[in-house]
């Protein structure tokens, strides 16, 4: 019996294509440009009855007090505020690298207390900071929920997360993170992989494009690259280093298995050794069944209902299959194949040729 395995099928598919070369701003990140997180504290108002309840979110009833009076709203004291149109949330964004006051930027709102939905909502102006508690950008707009509620008589329908939304555009930067391209004349590329192979690939072709000594690598991560000093000059030189096809070198052996969900995903560079496999699956069913039992006539007993357990145990035999050796993951996947096991009996046996010596890869579970 063969069972199939979609997952290393579509593997052995993606397998079986050639490898292409990548452009070097796909497989590196320029050192010191990076965005930078921003949050806030907000509320959002004019809400349809689905804001907080306040008898339990006591900062949301603070924070429209304190709102209202820095506008000038006095309360009188011991004023106990019933909204259902308020939610406090919090309001969190990306700085861009190289973003300049003025600029607009997206922004998630979030509710923190028990609002059921955001919808239909508007922020009021929120600052924004960043880890040093400076002010980065203000926050406001209407909050755009993708999806829909219901409910009526006790039930209800809910599509979707209603207590996150999103406003495009919705903050302006107020203050821009000073981003310096490089340390004099020499600026630095990361790459994503820690590969040496990769590395030493990217200085041949840089040097290759921009002359002998352009770039150097110091480990398995950086490289330094002579660049231009004049700004101008240096935009154009990235701009030509960043797009030109380099191809990575191959990545060691690795399977990742996922206990949870079952799902195995294994690389390219995946190999067997040949080896013999038995696979058999174990099953213990315990049943209980009730009976009656009955006095004989004029005995003056009673009736007693008992139950009787059963126990049966039964083992599917499975014959020892050879596992062929695979040469690349194609054959792999063949030979996993033929086993005739589902996922999560292919984790186990994947454990036990790793054990075994027979699985030619890093055996990673999450």
């Amino acid at each position: 019996m063969k069972r199939i395995i979609p997952l290393l099928i579509l593997l052995s598919f993606f397998a079986a294509l050639p490898a292409g070369a990548e452009r070097i701003k796909d497989l590196t990140s320029l050192s010191g440009v990076r965005n930078n997180q921003l949050v806030g504290y907000g509320i959002v108002v004019g809400l349809d009855g689905s804001g907080d309840q306040t008898t339990q979110t006591p900062f949301t009833v603070q924070s429209i007090v304190n709102m209202l009076g820095n506008m000038g709203v006095t309360l009188p004291p011991g004023q106990n505020l019933q909204l259902k149109n308020v939610a406090a949330v919090m309001v969190t964004a990306s700085l861009p690298p190289f973003a300049r006051p003025g600029q607009a930027i997206d922004v998630t709102v979030s509710s923190m207390g028990n609002a059921k939905s955001l919808r239909g909502g508007t922020l009021v102006m929120t600052p924004l900071k960043g880890a040093d508690g400076q002010i980065y950008g203000i926050a406001q707009g209407n909050v755009v929920v993708g999806g829909a509620g219901a409910s009526a008589g006790g039930a209800s329908v809910t599509i979707n997360h209603l207590s996150v939304g999103r406003i495009a555009g919705g903050a302006t930067v107020e203050r821009a993170v000073p981003t310096a391209v490089g340390e004099g004349e020499f600026i630095h590329l990361e790459t994503h992989v820690t590969d040496f192979g990769t590395a030493q690939r990217i200085v041949d072709a840089v040097n290759a494009s921009a002359g002998p000594g352009t770039a150097m690598a110091i480990d398995a991560r950086r490289i330094q690259v002579r660049a231009p000093l004049d700004p101008n000059q240096r935009v154009s030189f990235m701009s030509r280093i960043e797009n030109l096809d380099v191809t990575p070198a191959q990545q060691a052996a690795k399977v990742i298995v996922n206990s949870r969900t079952g799902s195995v995903v294994m690389n390219q560079a995946v190999t067997l050794d040949s080896c013999a496999v038995a696979h058999g699956n174990l099953s213990v069913t315990v049943s209980a069944e009730p009976v009656i039992s009955q006095p004989p006539p004029m005995s003056n007993g009673q009736t007693v209902v008992a139950e009787r357990n059963q126990i049966d145990i039964q083992q599917e035999g499975s014959a020892l299959i050879n596992v062929k050796k695979g040469a690349n993951l194609s054959e792999v996947v063949r030979a996993l194949n033929a086993l005739g096991a589902n996922p999560q009996d292919l984790i186990i046996i994947l454990q036990a040729m790793k054990a075994a010596g027979a699985l030619r890869a890093e055996l990673e579970v999450i």
